[in-house]
């Protein structure tokens, strides 16, 4: 049995054996309690020092850090930096009205996923790994769409089970354009503006929502633009905003198919991660061959190398060949591809 197991029970024996003791006094008894209390207490202090717990020595962000991984390590997304900083910061207050809920769309490997793991390993001593960072993928937890009535039972439970353990959980909802629609609405109460919740405050809980909804959408506003020789940091959030949430409400394979989180304003933000041109794939290319240990820094990396990998990719439209229509996403396998052939 681990300590933290066995010295709470030894405690509690002593405490109640202790009561019970003849002629114990009614003043001795609370001195007793006291001492209890207070080994309890030191045992949580010390317990929590070794055993990840839901306080700040385990939860705290520094938003200059953040600020400078996200700026060094996403590429092309200038509107999502930002906006993503700002909503943390400011529900990093002591008490937010309401949990924050982004919603994150655009294709895939635009960096939905990265950059939930970049605020996860920011905000959590132990990132991705923490107990109370929860990663529910749609495709895994909700693959029937006959089966609604029981997958709303079985996501209020997490969500439930996961803010008790934490308010200060993070909750990343993968391929929310997999969910069968209709669920997601059961967790509607958790995001809205109650103070608690059976006796639960999921006020300073934080909800990720990814999705490809509207990611064509956004790829042909962003085309739009660069068809006008507009440059792309010239676009807007409160435009693609506006790309995005009727698509999100209106395409039944969204997740969020008229779904009263939508209608009731309770999605904080909606974030547009914008398609990646061949330059920002070239910088994903040259993060991964380092993070590999292919070349030791970034200067070593021959132009020509990036260039191969960058061609092994797909992009759109077929004329221009300006967006990949994957992202970074495959730039791993491209990589030990093209270098095995090297």
């Amino acid at each position: 049995m681990r300590l933290k197991t066995i010295f709470p029970v030894v405690i509690l024996v002593f405490h109640v054996n202790f009561i019970h003791a003849e002629f114990v006094t009614a003043g001795v008894v609370a001195v007793g309690s006291a001492i209890t209390a207070g080994l309890l207490a030191g045992f949580n202090v010390f317990n929590c020092m070794i055993n990840e717990c839901c306080n700040d020595r385990w939860i705290s962000t520094n938003f200059t850090d953040l600020s400078l991984t996200l700026r060094s390590k996403l590429y092309g997304q200038h509107l999502v930096t930002e906006p993503v900083l700002k909503h943390l910061k400011g529900h990093s207050r002591e008490t937010p009205s309401k949990a924050l809920v982004l919603s994150f769309h655009g294709w895939t490997g635009t960096g939905k996923n990265h950059v939930s793991r970049i605020v996860a390993e920011k905000m959590f001593v132990k990132g991705m790994k923490s107990k109370y960072v929860h990663l529910i993928s749609a495709t895994k937890e909700f693959p029937h769409e006959e089966m609604v009535s029981f997958y709303k039972d079985k996501l209020r439970d997490m969500i439930e089970r996961a803010v008790k353990e934490c308010p200060r959980a993070l909750i990343i909802i993968d391929e929310m354009d997999k969910m069968p629609p209709g669920v997601v609405d059961t967790i509607k109460p958790y995001l809205d503006f109650y103070e608690e919740l059976g006796g639960v405050d999921y006020r300073k809980a934080i909800f990720f929502f990814l999705s490809n909804t509207a990611g064509n959408d956004i790829a042909e506003k962003t085309m739009r633009y660069w068809n006008e020789g507009v440059a792309r940091e010239s676009i807007k959030l409160k435009e693609m905003e506006e790309v995005i949430r009727l698509p999100a409400l209106n395409i039944k394979s969204s997740g969020l198919w008229h779904s009263e989180l939508i209608t009731k304003n309770l999605i904080s933000s909606y974030i547009p991660f914008l398609p990646l041109e061949r330059k920002h794939v070239k910088q994903c290319i040259k993060d991964s061959l380092l993070e590999k240990k292919i070349f030791k820094s970034e200067s070593e990396i021959p132009d020509a190398v990036v260039q191969e990998i960058a061609d092994e990719l797909e992009y759109y439209p077929k004329d221009v060949q300006l967006f990949s229509t994957t992202g970074c996403k495959r730039i791993h396998q491209k990589i030990d591809f093209v270098m095995e052939t090297v």
